[in-house]
């Protein structure tokens, strides 16, 4: 009973699989909005003031993040949680697949998050004229947030590796 048990739970890793590979739909989803907003920036360059376009590359840049997170997520999270990915030899492989745990995972979605979390708050500031003071703090705050969270998540990593 007890191997019948683990056999299931081992195989149930496979449910994840389609999770993993349901965030590529939403890297899709990512690629169609940065080049929905290429579109409009090139479309309105020339009525456009240095600051909207530094917004709006802000905003791309953000995407980029964003997508950077997901495919890490997705290679990483497969890769630890569900099988390990074969590549044939001589074909292209990243340099961090296969040495990427779920601590060091965590830890780079923490730093993705805060800098993430910092392009946003720098858009705020850029257009701090249309932004409510109380909100612009609000934001602040959220952003220290997830600044410290992000420290102290690392430092509880070292803590534990310390300790191992």
């Amino acid at each position: 009973m007890e191997r019948v048990i683990e056999s299931l739970m081992l195989k149930a890793r496979w449910l994840l699989a389609p999770v993993y590979l349901g965030l590529s739909l939403a890297l899709i989803a990512l690629m169609i909005k940065f080049f929905q907003e290429v579109v409009h920036l090139f479309l309105h360059i020339f009525s456009s003031t240095e600051a909207e376009v530094v917004l709006v590359v802000l905003s791309l840049i953000d995407i980029s993040l964003v997508g950077g997170l997901l495919v890490m997520v997705m290679m990483s999270g497969y890769e630890n949680f569900v099988s390990e990915l074969n590549v044939a030899e001589g074909t292209e492989k990243l340099s961090w697949l296969g040495k990427m745990d779920s601590s060091s995972l965590k830890m780079k979605v923490a730093a993705s998050i805060v800098a993430i979390s910092s392009i946003h708050l720098l858009r705020m500031f850029m257009n701090m004229d249309n932004v409510e003071s109380e909100k612009l703090m609000w934001y602040v705050i959220v952003h220290l947030t997830f600044v410290v969270s992000a420290f102290a998540m690392g430092a509880l990593d070292r803590i534990t590796r310390a300790l191992h």
